[in-house]
């Protein structure tokens, strides 16, 4: 970790991305696929940076930030949405389908990391969504309020999480 940045802590909202098939799409692009998912990578970072977000990690095509404010993080990922879909990617019919979760919850860091639940409720969030998709937490929608705009969130019910108890009432970006 380098020792300028500096990780969020309090009331932190975490997203998760990930590629919806993109083991699929890696495999229709063939050598094709290291440009769109590197200028998926340079796209993401540079939306989610400039609104706030921490990066914790990338691991294949997923990312981890951290946001300490609600509302930066949904409009970093309403942003980088937007930006995803008007790209101009080599092959539209092989564009990448981003899906996006988020939850907002205490937490403190510790050695440069999170351990809590809240990063793995954020994550299973992200599990639930479907390219193209941002879901958010109860929690985020809360925090999140008021959105700007003709911005607003569909509630989309109770969903079971995995790895948790009971069922989180999750909120889709539109």
């Amino acid at each position: 970790m380098s020792a300028r940045r500096q990780l969020p802590s309090g009331l932190v909202t975490f997203l998760f991305t990930d590629i919806e098939g993109s083991t699929r799409l890696a495999q229709l692009l063939g050598v094709g696929y290291r440009p769109v998912l590197n200028e998926h990578r340079r796209l993401l970072r540079r939306i989610f940076s400039t609104g706030g977000g921490v990066e914790l990690f990338t691991e294949g095509d997923s990312f981890f930030f951290a946001f300490q404010d609600a509302a930066a993080a949904v409009t970093a990922c309403l942003t980088a949405q937007r930006a995803l879909d008007g790209h101009q990617w080599p092959d539209p019919d092989a564009q990448p389908r981003v899906r996006m979760g988020l939850h907002s919850g205490w937490v403190e860091p510790q050695g440069g990391e999170y351990a809590s639940p809240e990063v793995h409720r954020a994550a299973r969030s992200a599990d639930a969504a479907h390219g193209g998709q941002v879901l958010c937490s109860a929690a985020t929608a809360h925090h999140a309020q008021p959105l700007a705009g003709d911005v607003w969130l569909r509630d989309l019910g109770l969903f079971r999480l995995r790895g948790f108890d009971g069922r989180e009432r999750l909120f889709q970006l539109i």
